[in-house]
C-alpha cells in the first residue's frame, strides 16, 4: 500500500511538472516587432549652447525604451551636432573617438561645413549587448555636458534578412602585368641577317664565276 501511494505521488509530481513546463512555454510572450526609436522623443538630438547642456536627458530617455536587434534609432538633428556609435566603453567615457584608432567606432553623421537643418540620421541596431552613442561636436564638449547615452540591445527576433548580410570579401589589390618589351626590327639580328642574305649570295656567285672564267 505504501509503495502504491509513493508511486502515485511520483506520477502526480511528474504530471504536474509536464503541465507546468507546457504552460510556461505556451505563455512566453512573442518577440516584439521591430521598432523605430526617435532619440530624445520630441526634443530630438540637439545641444543648447545658451544653457551649455543637452536639450533633454538622453540617459533618462533611453531607460524608458526596450531595444532589440533590427530596431532603428532615429536621430532628428542638424549639422551642428554629430552622431557617434561605439562599443568601446573607454571611448564613450572620454567622449573622444580618436583614441581607439577606429576600432569599434562608427561615424553616422559628422555635421558639415554648411549649416543644415532638418537632418535625420537612422542607425540600425546590429550588435547585441551594450552600445554607446554620443556627439563629438565641439571637441567632445557636447558629450561631456550630457549629449550621450548607452543602451543594451536584446536579441528579440534577431536581425532581419535586410541587415543580416555577410560582410563583403576583403579587397585584394592585384599587381598590374609587366609592360611588354618591343624589339625594333632594325636591331634584330635575325631580321638583319635575312635582309643581307641575297646580297652575300650574289657576291659569292660572282666570285665563283670569275674564278671559272679565269
Amino acid at each position: 500500500m505504501t509503495n502504491r501511494a509513493s508511486m502515485a505521488a511520483i506520477g502526480i509530481t511528474a504530471l504536474f511538472m509536464v503541465v507546468s513546463f507546457t504552460t510556461s512555454a505556451g505563455d512566453s510572450p512573442p518577440a516584439p516587432p521591430y521598432t523605430n526609436h526617435t532619440v530624445g522623443g520630441a526634443a530630438g538630438w540637439f545641444f543648447n549652447s545658451t544653457s551649455n547642456s543637452s536639450v533633454t536627458n538622453y540617459s533618462d530617455w533611453a531607460s524608458t525604451q526596450n531595444f532589440f536587434l533590427g530596431d532603428y534609432l532615429i536621430f532628428n538633428t542638424d549639422s551642428s551636432n554629430t552622431v557617434i556609435q561605439t562599443l568601446n566603453a573607454t571611448t564613450y567615457a572620454r567622449c573622444n573617438f580618436t583614441d581607439d584608432n577606429g576600432d569599434d567606432t562608427t561615424f553616422y553623421y559628422d555635421g558639415g561645413a554648411v549649416p543644415e537643418a532638418g537632418v535625420t540620421v537612422p542607425v540600425a541596431l546590429t550588435d547585441e549587448g551594450v552600445t554607446y552613442f554620443f556627439s563629438a561636436a565641439d571637441g567632445g564638449a557636447q558629450c561631456l555636458q550630457g549629449m550621450r547615452f548607452r543602451i543594451t540591445v536584446a536579441h528579440g527576433r534577431g536581425l532581419p534578412p535586410s541587415l543580416n548580410q555577410p560582410p563583403p570579401p576583403p579587397f585584394i589589390e592585384v599587381a598590374p602585368p609587366p609592360p611588354e618589351i618591343m624589339v625594333s626590327p632594325s636591331i634584330s639580328r635575325g631580321h638583319a641577317f635575312h635582309a643581307r642574305a641575297p646580297l652575300v649570295l650574289g657576291i659569292f656567285v660572282g666570285i665563283l664565276c670569275f674564278l671559272r672564267s679565269a
